[in-house]
């Protein structure tokens, strides 16, 4: 495994997020669109590989840990404005990173 300096990784953020939303992206069969407040103004569109394990209806109200400062990408023609981190080695035995205790939406972490 690669050593990845502090300079580097200190440029990440990443920040606690709660889904408001989640549907699936026609024609995916293994993305969600997800609409995440993450403590700015506007809540982030995150596309997710998340639609084999998790239900959309079962998302709404999640605390979740969010990348931010992602570049965003395209993907089935929505655009991803951050990832949300999870654990997993396959789409259907993927888990949500979730913080501990009541961290408040926006929270930075380190």
């Amino acid at each position: 495994m690669d050593s990845v300096k502090y300079e580097d990784f200190s440029k990440l953020e990443i920040r606690v997020g709660q889904i408001l939303s989640a549907e699936r992206i026609q024609g995916a069969d293994k993305l969600l669109k997800l609409s995440v407040d993450t403590g700015e103004e506007a809540p982030r569109t995150l596309v997710a590989g998340l639609a084999l394990r998790y239900a959309p209806e079962d998302l709404a109200g999640k605390k979740i840990v969010v990348l931010c400062n992602l570049e965003p990408k395209t993907m089935k023609g929505v655009q991803s404005e951050g990832m949300l981190l999870a654990a997993g080695e396959t789409h259907e035995s993927i888990q949500l990173l979730v913080p501990d205790g009541d961290a408040p939406i926006g929270t930075r972490i380190y």
